[in-house]
């Protein structure tokens, strides 16, 4: 398992892979752990949840709807305690987006290291700056956001020199054709936020765009994680599976050993074959 609090991004392909549970758990903690336990068998790096009080993310009287699916997959910061106790046991990071204060306090004192920001709080500066306050790792997705906003909130983050900041390129579409991933952002994320992590919070069905992305050197890949084909979850249309997971993984790691590193002199492979080569000869 990497640990992004002291991951190495010298090089530009080494990729932390995220499985979302989100609130896939559907509000029951049983289900919560077997996601994790199903999570851990993929050689992800780390699982995300989400931590919010209903009632301050989407209040009832505005939000009727959303406030009542949001109710029902609400876990208790207690159950946020025997969550994080198992992942530490079975050696998987676990972090979660915070959406209001209590929560941010609350994840904070049981020590979390990560701190994501969801895109619907991309102009929430009052809650970037809380979370930057803290001096950790934040990592905030950028979906729906334009160059004016992006550029506000990466300035908020970046005030606090001890925290380590990521940006992730969204497409806040559930879930995204293919077509419409737009991974050539990637590369203008790189350019312009360089004291940045860039990466990559995927909602198309397959595997497919987060690999191409990895090719890209996006050093983060967040995707919606379910167990298998069979759970019924909220987030199902945009969910890979165990199964799909593993392969994920599997490619990622194989398209860091092919990308390799920059070329300054013979490979070892070339050393045996050098011999052959002609000079000044018809």
């Amino acid at each position: 398992m990497h640990d992004l609090k002291n991951f190495n991004f010298k090089t530009e392909f080494n990729t932390f892979i995220i499985a979302e549970i989100g609130i896939n758990h559907g509000g029951k903690i049983k289900k919560a752990l077997e996601l994790i336990k199903s999570a851990s068998k993929t050689g992800c790096d780390a699982v995300k949840f989400q931590t919010y009080i209903s009632e301050k993310r989407a209040p009832k009287n505005k939000f009727s709807e959303l406030h009542d699916i949001l109710k029902s997959c609400e876990l208790k910061f207690s159950e946020f305690s025997i969550i994080k106790n198992y992942c530490d046991e079975l050696n998987i990071e676990f972090f979660s987006t915070a959406f209001d204060e209590e929560s941010i306090d609350f994840l904070n004192s049981i020590e979390m290291n990560i701190f994501k920001i969801s895109s619907f709080d991309l102009i929430n500066h009052k809650l970037i700056e809380k979370i930057s306050s803290l001096g950790k790792t934040n990592i905030l997705s950028l979906g729906m956001g334009n160059k004016k906003e992006i550029d506000t909130a990466s300035k908020i983050l970046a005030r606090n020199p001890k925290c380590k900041n990521a940006l992730l390129h969204c497409i806040s579409s559930y879930p995204t054709k293919e077509e419409n991933a737009h991974l050539v952002t990637i590369n203008f994320l790189k350019e312009k936020y360089k004291d940045f992590i860039i990466g990559l919070s995927d909602h198309t069905v397959n595997i497919k765009v987060p690999s191409y992305a990895a090719v890209l050197g996006a050093q983060i890949i967040e995707k919606h994680f379910k167990i298998n084909e069979n759970m019924n979850c909220i987030d199902e249309s945009v969910s890979i599976t165990e199964l799909q997971m593993k392969k994920l993984v599997s490619e990622v790691r194989l398209i860091e050993k092919i990308m390799g590193v920059d070329k300054e002199d013979l490979t070892k492979e070339e050393k045996d074959i050098i011999k052959y080569r002609r000079n000044n000869i018809l």
